[in-house]
């Protein structure tokens, strides 16, 4: 399953790092089109915000199918909690 940037006025690069600034920080979407304004894109933050409930679900179904398995055995090592 990829994304599809199909029929979408900026780039790919441009919209993948709005939603990464929107979800790993705490950014406001005004905070984003700001940033993004002084990279020389202009963008609304109603775009933007279009865009992160677009491509956020779409995004963390890809991150989830390449997630490594974690297996049932947990050790600890010199390291205890009473």
């Amino acid at each position: 399953m990829g994304l599809s940037f199909a029929n979408k006025q900026f780039p790919s690069a441009t919209i993948l790092m709005s939603i990464r600034w929107y979800l790993a920080y705490k950014l406001s979407y005004r905070d984003i089109e700001e940033l993004l304004a002084e990279r020389g894109a202009q963008v609304d933050h109603a775009t933007i915000n279009r865009w992160v409930c677009e491509y956020a679900p779409q995004l963390e179904a890809v991150f989830r199918c390449r997630k490594h398995i974690v297996s049932g055995s947990w050790r600890m090592d010199e390291t205890y909690i009473n």
